[in-house]
């Protein structure tokens, strides 16, 4: 596919400013350390001077050692990846609600076995298939992409632990598995026919890699630098490992240390606003956080670029505001259920029991209803959704507003030309495609990266779409062996809206680092497409929500490949391999899990070790939009605002645009106004207490450290903030199987003031 590249910055407008004027952009990121004072201006200029362009085409990744290591890894990040899945949301900019399994962690332990292997294996004999030479960079790209996409959890596994949970539904174990299957490679095949507009483009930046590549060059690039960098990578990797089993087991209070909670720990009022130890406990306001994994829980904070920080901390501040007042004005009934909580209540406050309202097909009975009643969201969770939709709304606008010209290129193929040629050349035998690819006269408006890449046979389109069929059948077939209760024509029209959804989210993804959940719009069609049908909205949002997660997974992927220089064809399968077994582990982790901490996962809090909030909002949402949509959310229904807020969102973006475009000097293209809109309900869930601790971190490495020390930033930086992930991660895999019960019995540390095993860990109200 013929692509063209934009010449304009990611808000369309340059200026030629003084460099202190624009000092903290992260475009002004400098490239080597003998042009400190180069200002970067737009996407191509960083992808060129932050990351090397040069290629060996000699090195080879499809070695044994690549496959051993990649698979190992896989095992490892798709197991944690589960058990993260049922621990406490942790404040992070990825908005999924989950701690995450670092790319940069993945990135290091990886180079690190490889250099072992390299170092210590023997070179002679069977062996030599484990140490075939030195580990090069290829064959590390190779075992990142492989490991990065198994180290997710399977939205499928939300839908079965769901059914477990609330259902008590026990699909069987092959079904379950082709579920995951389906579900997983939907959005990949979507994603890989839209390389040509969300990938190629320079303007597809995907900074969120860009720390990754960029610690790969200095690796394999200077030995000498390599070795000093990695003994720093060990001291940090070390010290992290050892702390952490303070706040996750020994003295849990240094998850939130709150001098509030201990001065006034009988108060309400107290626990709500600077509580935030436990799961659901407060907002955590001023609070002091000491663990990392809660600190780094959803995206390292010493990677995101500071525009994208400061967007995120007023959409937090505000949040604050919103919460409290809502709160206390009792709007929507608020004080009659929990401050924050993601289940379905009764007017009395009660837990309302959705098997009541269903009939033996899982469907809604509306006499059933007007028996028991309409049920209630807590307020804060009423403002996520709402505000989740003002940022939806915003993306759209925003992205054409700011990046229609990036955008156009979706569409410039549906003509009857183009249409014509792919019918004429179209050849049903995928397997014997050669892979080459057209090399245009002028490839000086390619991006550099890209241009390197040509050289390799391309995964072609036909593997991706072949990928997209076999998906799509097992999807349709899934539905109806599983139960769903989702016909096939919904079935269809979620793909079509994972489709448009991947465009404009994806796009966002690529050029902020931001990804925004789509998952209440979906949820909203799907309810009044499929009314009182909770189980087919659950089903339903699987193959759109999560096709676009996983189309997202896939680009960021081949843009470690693209950058890193690894053939097309060997990234194809090491995604393709890394998704298959982390899908199994992801449902066997599940399983163990579930059986083990049954209980917790269906209480309110949870602990600060397991929740069931994850599973419990997935299911209140199934069963308020897909059940009770017209009841709940309609014109003039308890909350119409949600579904309303999404067309105010739309306009979000314009008084930034008119203002910039007037006023330039005002900077209002330093704003992410999807971002703000979603961070204003970011504390509806979770460990809060890292808050302050996380914007810190973040302004400390991004502005403080990178404006003031600029070389240690570039070559330490990033380098510190995977071993710190890194460490934590390892320690907390450990600690999940020894003491806190994901595979048995959890041992919790005999109690002490440190330790309140029947409280909250800051000592503030239990309420």
């Amino acid at each position: 596919m013929t692509t063209t590249e934009s010449v304009t910055d990611e808000k369309s407008f340059h200026v030629k400013e003084k460099p202190h004027c624009i000092k903290e952009d992260i475009e002004t990121s400098t490239g080597e350390d003998t042009d400190e004072n180069v200002v970067l201006e737009n996407e191509r200029d960083i992808a060129t001077h932050v990351i090397s362009v040069d290629d060996d085409p000699n090195l080879n990744p499809w070695t044994f050692r690549a496959f051993f290591v990649g698979l190992g890894l896989s095992a490892f990040g798709g197991s944690l990846a589960q058990i993260y899945y049922f621990k406490p949301a942790s404040f992070g900019l990825t908005l999924q609600q989950t701690i995450l399994v670092s790319l940069m962690f993945l990135g290091i332990i990886s180079y690190v076995i490889g250099l072992a292997m390299e170092t210590f294996i023997p070179r002679h004999g069977l062996l030599r298939y484990l140490n075939p030479g030195p580990f090069n960079k290829k064959e590390n790209a190779f075992v990142i992409i492989m490991a990065s996409a198994a180290a997710n959890s399977a939205l499928g596994t939300e839908v079965l632990a769901v059914q477990r949970l609330y259902y008590n539904i026990v699909p069987n174990t092959g079904s379950s598995i082709i579920l995951l299957f389906s579900s997983q490679l939907l959005g990949y095949g979507i994603g890989g026919l839209m390389r040509g507009i969300l990938l190629y483009p320079s303007k597809m930046l995907y900074p969120v890699v860009l720390p990754l590549l960029s610690m790969l060059d200095a690796f394999y690039h200077d030995g000498i630098k390599a070795r000093r960098k990695l003994t720093v990578f060990y001291l940090v990797f070390t010290a992290i490992f050892i702390w952490e089993i303070f706040p996750e087991w020994i003295f849990p209070l240094l998850t939130g240390l709150s001098i509030f909670c201990l001065a006034a720990p009988n108060n309400a009022t107290v626990s709500r606003v600077f509580g935030g130890s436990n799961g659901n406990e407060g907002l955590g306001l001023l609070s002091l956080c000491f663990d990392w994994q809660y600190i780094s829980g959803g995206l390292n904070p010493m990677s995101i670029p500071l525009k994208a920080q400061l967007s995120s901390f007023i959409g937090y501040l505000l949040c604050m505001v919103v919460f409290v007042a809502v709160f206390y004005n009792n709007i929507w009934e608020s004080q009659n259920f929990p401050f924050l909580a993601q289940l379905l209540f009764y007017e009395n406050g009660t837990v309302y029991n959705q098997t009541l309202i269903m009939d033996s097909n899982y469907e809604v009975d509306p006499a059933l209803v007007a028996a028991q009643g309409l049920p209630f969201y807590a307020g804060t969770w009423v403002v996520n959704l709402l505000t989740t939709n003002l940022a939806l709304g915003a993306t759209f606008t925003h992205l054409l507003l700011w990046n229609k010209n990036d955008l156009r290129a979706a569409w410039t193929w549906i003509t009857m030309d183009t249409l014509r040629s792919w019918r004429a050349n179209f050849d049903w035998k995928f397997w014997k495609h050669s892979g080459k690819r057209e090399v245009t006269a002028n490839t000086g408006d390619l991006d550099p990266h890209y241009r390197e890449m040509l050289k390799y046979p391309d995964a072609p389109n036909s593997w991706y779409f072949l990928t997209f069929v076999i998906s799509f059948i097992l999807g349709l077939v899934v539905i109806y062996k599983t139960d769903s209760t989702l016909p096939w024509w919904g079935f269809i029209i979620a793909v079509l809206l994972a489709v448009v959804s991947i465009l404009f989210f994806t796009a966002l993804y690529a050029i902020t680092g931001i990804s925004l959940s789509i998952q209440t719009l979906v949820q909203m069609i799907a309810g009044y497409l499929h009314k009182g049908q909770p189980m087919a909205n659950m089903f339903f949002v699987l193959y759109s929500y999560n096709a676009v997660s996983q189309a997202m997974l896939l680009l960021s992927d081949l843009k470690i490949a693209q950058y890193a220089k690894l053939p097309p064809r060997a990234a194809f399968t090491a995604q393709i391999i890394g998704t298959l077994l982390g899908a199994v582990l992801n449902y066997e982790l599940m399983d163990s899990i579930i059986d083990n901490q049954r209980e917790i996962l269906l209480s309110v809090q949870g602990t600060n070790i397991w929740s069931g909030q994850q599973p419990q909002a997935y299911n209140s949402q199934a069963i308020a939009w897909g059940g009770l949509a017209r009841e709940l959310f309609s014109s003039g229904q308890r909350y119409q605002w949600v579904p309303l807020s999404y067309v105010i969102g739309l306009v979000v973006p314009l008084p930034f645009w008119i203002i910039h475009r007037y006023w330039p000097k005002l900077r209002m293209d330093y704003y992410y106004t999807p971002i703000i809109c979603a961070y204003l309900g970011t504390l509806c869930v979770g460990i809060n207490s890292s808050c302050l601790s996380y914007f810190a971190v973040a302004f400390l490495s991004q502005w403080w450290l990178r404006t003031r020390y600029p070389r240690w930033f570039k070559e330490y930086n990033y380098l510190v903030g995977a071993a710190l992930d890194g460490g934590t991660q390892v320690m907390i895999f450990i600690l999940s199987f020894a003491v806190q019960g994901a595979a048995g019995t959890s041992h919790l540390f005999p109690e002490w003031w440190g330790a309140d095993q029947n409280g909250n860990y800051d000592h503030c109200l239990y309420l």
